[in-house]
């Protein structure tokens, strides 16, 4: 009896415990507003963080597509970075002292829109 809860106890807690850790990989794709190439740059570029494998930013969709770590970071947290660099996100809106320090063809709340 002793051996079998020797042998019992420890797979259990693998499966309890061993098995619920996220994956080392997710990708996401989530609404951030922009207006040209100098937008896409600046949200690509705030996602260039450790634990964010690749970010693109797409101009006619409004989306960005990043491929992170979740054991690393909590999807928030991506909309946060994307946030504090002047872009609203589908869960985070930028602040606006934040949106007024972009440059004036960025202002995608102002219905800018770019030719680039």
């Amino acid at each position: 009896m002793k051996n079998t809860i020797k042998i019992i106890l420890p797979l259990l807690c693998i499966g309890l415990f061993g098995f619920n850790k996220p994956p080392k990989k997710a990708t996401v794709t989530f609404k951030a507003s922009g207006a040209c190439s100098m937008c896409k740059d600046r949200i690509e570029n705030a996602l260039d963080k450790p634990g964010i494998s690749k970010a693109k930013w797409e101009k006619t969709t409004q989306s960005v597509t990043i491929t992170y770590n979740p054991r690393k970071l909590e999807e928030i947290q991506l909309h946060n970075l994307i946030a504090i660099a002047g872009h609203d996100t589908e869960k985070v809106k930028a602040l606006d002292k934040a949106y007024q320090e972009l440059p004036d063809c960025c202002k995608y709340r102002d219905g800018k829109v770019c030719d680039d």
